[in-house]
């Protein structure tokens, strides 16, 4: 028999994958074909939205959405409830859905969670909480998909998979970053826009006192449009009308582990419905355009905020909590909530993270429930017309429309409603070149992180910080990773710094500028060899001034750029 390979054998062999290290491996995509760089995405102009012809992007999150069965592959404990929703102020100079009229009412159901750990980790882990909402509206669902901080640990859609593969178990040793923190913090050490999460994270923030007392932030950037046709950027927020509580890192370890859904369900049957007001930030493209030109603020960035100040919240309504499940797995477990699940009135931004999860939440729910997930009791929709679509078969087809013809027929026509928004007004500014983007590490992302420690950490919650981070570190088995967090940390606050490093006992890096990032370009980088992510070389790489913001005149052919969006204000 001859040692050549047949046409059928020709791939590399289990073992030979098994046995490979990293370093003597090729990124590629899932068909073989060699990347540049894992975190690079095209859009349609630095500003603009992704384009699904990136395969890459897309063959990246759809495996990422099955890795896991059938828990979530995020926000896998968690904990729900139903209720209602009103609109105590009206909207509707500025969003024309019809929710938004003073004392509509809608029925909504709610799921809190953890993000990283699985299905029976603790409820009080220190990791950020989602905070979604599904909105019953009488013009279908309204997903708003949220966690419990303003900000997150990246920008970048392509980062996502990966940095949450470090949240999970080590694939070796099967340990969590709780007994080995080595990879945690090497992907932050790698990717330093994250330090305003990580900050958030490490402080009091990191363990809220169960779901009661925590805000809600959407933290992408939408559109709402009025019947004038006329849009605004809008940030939704969700402010606890119980106030907010956290426990330290000791009173964690003393709760059970199902402390949060035991005090959620708990306060629900006793009558003391939890109730949080919604609320928006707004502001026109033009005032988008001043923000980035002014203060380097990306509307689009998911690691910043919009400063209150200039742009101040404006209360639109109220949630209110007054049913527990009767069935958990049925009415928690199977919601599913997905951005895309919008009405009319609400649109989306060019915000890449955003732009990605567009797609990843509808494919992670046909995965993990079933293609007909919207079919479910938790999930139907419960418009004040009758649906229809042409959506059939599959499993769980509950309702299959009947004898209708499954195609737009002449013969038995569908009802058509008429268009409410021009889409072509709203999106065609992003007419553009692709490009291969990845964001870089600028001066200006330190600017909130240090407003965080030197003006709203006191005293006493600044030595819980520099606790807690020197505790999660006492597991991590490289010191260069906590040299690099260090200098990382030290871009912040050179205080903050010190702290940590006298906490340690490991001594960073003077900062970023002579460090070169896997995960990022570095603006910041003394010297060109260093600023391109990954040792990157050659035209793939591209920089730009924008750092992906709407620039000045970016939004010039859209409706109400110019003065006060064309009779449409900021509140």
């Amino acid at each position: 028999m001859s040692s050549a390979k047949t046409s059928g054998d020709q791939c590399r062999s289990y073992q030979d994958d098994r046995n490979a290290k990293s370093q003597d491996t090729v990124y590629t995509t899932g068909n073989g074909a060699p990347m540049p760089h894992a975190y690079e995405v095209q859009r349609a102009g630095e500003s603009g939205p992704l384009l699904v012809q990136d395969f890459h992007l897309i063959d990246l999150i759809a495996h990422f959405d099955r890795e896991r069965i059938p828990e979530r592959v995020v926000h896998a404990k968690g904990s729900g409830a139903h209720g209602v929703y009103r609109t105590t102020k009206a909207l509707d100079d500025l969003c024309l859905a019809d929710m938004f009229q003073e004392g509509k009412e809608c029925p909504i159901t709610v799921r809190f969670s953890t993000v990283g750990g699985e299905s029976g980790s603790h409820d009080c882990a220190r990791d950020p909480r989602g905070f979604s909402v599904k909105f019953k509206t009488d013009e279908g669902n309204w997903d708003i998909v949220a966690n419990n901080t303003p900000v997150f640990f990246l920008r970048d859609p392509a980062k996502f998979p990966h940095f949450i593969h470090t949240q999970k178990r080590n694939p070796s040793t099967h340990l969590t970053h709780a007994d080995d923190s080595t990879v945690f913090w090497d992907y932050l050490s790698q990717n330093p826009e994250s330090v305003h999460q990580v900050m958030i994270l490490m402080g009091d923030r990191g363990i809220p006192d169960g779901y009661r007392f925590m805000h809600g932030y959407f933290g992408h950037t939408v559109k709402l449009i009025n019947k004038k046709g006329e849009w605004v950027y809008c940030q939704f927020h969700m402010k606890s009308k119980q106030g907010t509580k956290f426990l330290t890192q000791e009173e964690a370890g003393e709760k059970g582990p199902d402390y949060s859904q035991k005090d959620l369900y708990g306060a629900i049957e006793r009558g003391d419905y939890p109730k949080w007001s919604l609320e928006v930030q707004t502001m026109s493209a033009k005032q988008a355009e001043e923000l980035w030109e002014q203060e380097k603020i990306n509307v689009f960035d998911m690691t910043h905020v919009w400063p209150h100040a200039k742009f101040p919240l404006r209360e639109v309504g109220e949630l209110t909590l007054n049913e527990n499940a009767v069935n958990y797995f049925a009415e928690i477990e199977q919601v599913a909530f997905n951005p895309s699940h919008i009405v009319p009135g609400i649109e989306a931004s060019a915000d890449p993270v955003l732009q990605s999860r567009l797609f990843s939440y509808a494919d992670a729910h046909r995965h993990r429930v079933g293609v007909n997930y919207q079919q479910l009791p938790v999930n139907r929709p419960r418009p004040n017309y009758r649906m229809a679509n042409f959506q059939r078969d599959g499993s769980m087809a509950f309702f299959n429309q009947g004898s209708r013809p499954n195609y737009i027929s002449s013969i038995e026509p569908i009802h058509f409603r008429e268009r409410t928004v021009d889409l072509n007004k709203l999106h065609s500014q992003f007419t553009s070149d692709a490009v291969a983007f990845l964001s870089e590490i600028r001066e200006e992302d330190f600017n909130a992180p240090r407003a965080l420690w030197e003006k709203v950490f006191d005293d006493k919650a600044k030595e819980r910080f520099i606790k807690n981070i020197s505790g999660h570190m006492e597991n991590c088995t490289k010191q260069e990773i906590i040299k690099r967090q260090i200098g990382i940390f030290r871009e912040v606050s050179e205080d903050l710094a010190t702290r940590l490093e006298n906490a340690t006992g490991i001594k960073g890096y003077d900062g970023i500028r002579g460090l070169t990032f896997s995960g990022t370009h570095n603006g910041m980088a003394k010297d060109s060899s260093l600023r391109n992510a990954n040792g990157m070389k050659g035209f793939v790489v591209s920089h730009s001034d924008s750092n992906g913001a709407p620039i000045k005149a970016k939004h010039s052919s859209a409706n109400g750029v110019n003065g006060s969006s064309n009779g449409v204000t900021a509140h």
